[in-house]
């Protein structure tokens, strides 16, 4: 199915952000890296992005900090590095992992993704949070109830 509007796609990290975009009709895609952060020059670097490659499809200048017209955009995806790259660099506010009670140990578990599957001198990590928390719930499908007795013959 050929794509309605302009897709963008931006990612937003600590130094730069960068932004891609199909423009229908356009053969090549419009790709941009500008500052994360630049208070002389705008407010918003994802924002500023979007301006930008509005400007370059419809070779039509628009004034920083205008209100953008968004009828030709079909659909905007965003992600940021900045928050992982926090949890990572061990920077930033401390961090609980809230979980499934039943379910604390997961990531000290982990899966068998490691390079040597059976060194028994491997070095983990430390862990990213400082507590874990267990939330007692319970996950159903929607529109359905719970069964209220411990007797699953009393279901309906």
């Amino acid at each position: 199915m050929a794509s309605q509007g302009i897709r963008i796609a931006i990612d937003r990290g600590g130094t730069f952000t960068d932004a891609w975009a199909e423009v229908p009709g356009r053969k090549d895609h419009i790709v941009l890296k500008i500052l994360s952060v630049c208070p002389d020059g705008y407010n918003d670097a994802p924002t500023e992005c979007i301006r930008q490659i509005l400007e370059i499809a419809s070779n039509i200048s628009i004034p920083k900090g205008s209100l953008l017209d968004l009828d030709q955009i079909e659909s905007v995806r965003v992600g940021t590095t900045v928050a992982t790259n926090a949890l990572l660099e061990r920077k930033g506010d401390r961090v609980a992992f809230l979980t499934t009670k039943g379910f604390r140990d997961i990531l000290f578990i982990g899966n068998q993704t490691r390079p040597d599957l059976f060194d028994l001198s491997v070095q983990r990590l430390a862990q990213l949070y400082e507590t874990v928390v267990e939330v007692d719930e319970r996950v159903t499908i929607e529109g359905a109830s719970e069964i209220s007795s411990d007797d699953p013959m009393d279901a309906p």
